[in-house]
């Protein structure tokens, strides 16, 4: 009974609590409005699930800058296989683009149990374990297309959702105990534990390459779209009061992204209601983001 309750019915408290506390903090804040943005003429850009919601604000405003942005959606790019992801890396780079923002934003919540083609748990193998290594295969290119004075950039788009995660080192496909919920969770604090890893690494070893995670808000798409039905209706019609637009929750991310080239500062780190913030993460253990790291690397045989 206490089993079923805390890994079942706890996690969805937890993640409906904030979901209230986090719809109270828009209600009181007006939404941001992004400021005048550098062009980018020259410049490329990737963008996961920028056919709809946010990627497609980011597409649509990036390319209005003049960015050459190339849209990847499931149908080119399917982040539930590895191949995809691989054929996909090996075709971009056949055409000896510079790449110079990378923007993780396609994702998953709260799907029902299952396994993507490669048998990771949907939440850990779409929304972080894809994206890490869609990043890993692109880095060299990353690295080259970035200069002393205008950085590549890296944007991974979690959510406040990420500060009542739990990474489960021993079980990171909720293998032992299920819950959409908790699995959600944990892959949007994975995302932000490997942007701030992949910063610092980059940091250290020198490279023109900054790597942030973004909270966009709670934000009215078709993320919600596995919601059990009764909430999926309260859901619909509080959106139109409480929830930002696609076009506002694409602010924040673009802010990040075009970041170092508004005020020129290489910094990464975590962004929300378009700037950069403090984020109070559930651990406070400094290996864990390494460990995750490399376990990241072994199930990707990768090292």
């Amino acid at each position: 009974m206490w089993a079923a309750l805390r890994f079942h019915l706890l996690p969805a408290i937890k993640l409906y609590l904030l979901g209230f506390k986090v719809l109270l903090a828009q209600l009181l804040n007006k939404p941001l409005k992004l400021p005048v943005m550098p062009r980018q003429h020259g410049k490329v850009a990737i963008v996961t699930g920028g056919g709809r919601g946010i990627g497609y604000e980011v597409v649509r405003h990036l390319a209005r800058l003049g960015a050459h942005v190339i849209i990847v959606e499931f149908e080119k790019l399917d982040l539930a296989s590895l191949q995809s992801i691989q054929q996909f890396a090996e075709s971009f780079k056949k055409r000896n683009l510079p790449l110079n923002i990378l923007v993780n934003n396609a994702g998953v919540m709260l799907v029902p149990e299952g396994r993507t083609k490669d048998m990771f748990e949907q939440h850990f193998g779409v929304n972080y374990l894809g994206h890490f290594l869609l990043t890993w295969l692109l880095l060299d290119t990353l690295k080259d297309s970035g200069k002393s004075d205008h950085v590549s950039c890296v944007v991974n788009v979690s959510s406040s959702a990420h500060s009542i995660g739990t990474i489960r080192l021993n079980d990171l496909n909720s293998c032992q105990h299920y819950s959409a919920h908790a699995a959600y969770c944990q892959s949007k604090l994975g995302q932000v534990l490997f942007s701030s890893h992949l910063h610092q690494q980059m940091q250290r070893e020198g490279f023109p390459v900054v790597s942030c995670a973004v909270d966009p808000g709670m934000v009215d798409t078709a993320l919600y779209q596995h919601l059990c039905t009764p909430l999926r209706m309260a859901q619909s019609l509080i959106a139109r009061l409480l929830f930002r637009t696609p076009e506002e929750g694409a602010a924040t991310v673009l802010s990040a992204a075009l970041s170092p080239a508004m005020d020129g500062d290489p910094a990464g780190g975590y962004w929300a209601n378009g700037r950069r913030e403090m984020t109070t993460l559930p651990t406070f253990d400094p290996q864990l983001p390494l460990s995750l790291w490399e376990i990241s690397l072994q199930l990707l045989g990768l090292q």
